[in-house]
């Protein structure tokens, strides 16, 4: 999801479920160990459900029960994983609180790991690149690394979302321009990965993340750029959005977005499984019906235009742009006319899965429901 200056500037199966698929031996507290489960990926045909579920204050780390509660109920199916950021600007610590709430639901904790000093769109200085090289956040990554050891249970995190896109700090542009600033991304996410593993938190599936379309669209600073490797990197995602503003004056299709970068990222990586990790788009563009929309980028998902895709997350959020409310951003299944009943009659598919399934590396895949 891009990063909206105008909202910038406002402040911008139960627990006991989830640790018996783990098996009594792992506890909240107890240290990792090389065979340590974690989530797997499903088998080729089957997809993951998953939700950011919007929040308060537009800082994507304030998420509530409720939130989810609120998707759930609307489109009749459980998340997998629920999606937010943990905003280094608000505190360099591990979100334990949050992550405990969305296992004690029976989903897994995806954290947006965001080494930010705001929420705005600028040259990031203080979590520039070359400082995460340099180990300048080494004690506050290993504080952070030993308290995700500690949670105990399985954790999905990125770092560096959307990279190819200008409009995070992260991005090439900010950190050095062409060629040099790639080569740093690529060097800070080693450098976060090897620390953070270093602390013994094999709990941790580690998540790579594009946008589809890279912006600005010069060659440097395509995705492939980008690529720390196999060795620091689990799982692939990706982000492909139709219109996020009412004012918006164009209409992007999904379809496109992802023939375009799908083939990409499995030439790039062919034995990383990959995520739609984030889709959505805003009710009330005159240019089209986000009904429609949704029902067709679902349709698509769900027939296998994308084998490779193993699983998507929908961005579920409201944001307000101006003081025009009819300009207000809104992708929230349950208030759009029309959309909850698109995704409880597409979600029915055989192909989806709504619960985690855990393991170690060498486990059968979890397959589609019978």
């Amino acid at each position: 999801m891009r990063s909206r200056p105008a909202r910038a500037v406002r402040r911008l199966a139960p627990l006991l479920v989830l640790l018996a698929a783990l098996g009594a031996a792992i506890g909240p507290s107890a240290p990792a160990a090389a065979a340590t489960p974690r989530i797997l990926a499903p088998a080729p045909g089957c997809l993951y459900h998953a939700v950011y579920p919007g929040g308060i204050t537009g800082e994507e780390s304030d998420i509530r029960p409720r939130d989810v509660q609120a998707y759930e109920d609307a489109t009749g199916h459980r998340a997998t994983w629920v999606y937010f950021s943990n905003n280094w600007y608000e505190g360099e610590t591990f979100p334990r609180a949050t992550a405990t709430w969305i296992r004690d639901r029976g989903s897994v904790p995806f954290i947006r790991l965001m080494l930010r000093s705001w929420a705005g769109i600028r040259n990031e200085r203080h979590y520039a690149l070359q400082h995460i090289i340099d180990g300048d956040f080494d004690a506050a990554l290993r504080r952070w690394g030993r308290a995700a050891r500690d949670f105990g249970t399985p954790l999905l995190v990125e770092y560096g979302t959307e990279m190819n896109g200008r409009w995070f700090g992260w991005n090439g542009a900010n950190q050095g321009g062409p060629g040099l600033g790639p080569k740093r991304f690529r060097q800070a996410y080693r450098h976060i990965v090897t620390t953070i593993r270093g602390t013994g938190a094999r709990n941790i599936t580690w998540v790579w993340h594009v946008n589809a379309d890279d912006a600005p669209a010069a060659d440097w600073n395509r995705f492939e750029r980008y690529w720390p490797g196999p060795r620091y990197v689990d799982w692939i995602g990706i982000s492909a959005y139709g219109a996020q503003e009412p004012t918006e004056d164009a209409w992007p299709r999904f379809r496109p977005q992802l023939d375009r970068a799908v083939p990409r990222l499995v030439a790039m990586a062919p034995r990383k499984p990959l995520f739609l990790l984030e889709f959505g788009v805003t009710d009330g563009n005159p240019r089209g019906s986000a009904v429609t929309w949704a029902d067709r980028a679902l349709a698509d998902l769900l027939g296998g235009r994308w084998p490779a895709i193993r699983g998507f997350s929908w961005w579920n959020e409201t944001w307000q742009n101006d003081d025009d409310p009819a300009h207000d951003t809104d992708m929230r299944v349950q208030a759009i006319d029309g959309m909850p009943a698109v995704f409880a009659s597409r979600l029915t598919d055989p192909s989806v899965l709504d619960r985690p399934v855990f393991g170690v590396d060498g486990d059968p895949r979890p397959g589609c429901p019978a």
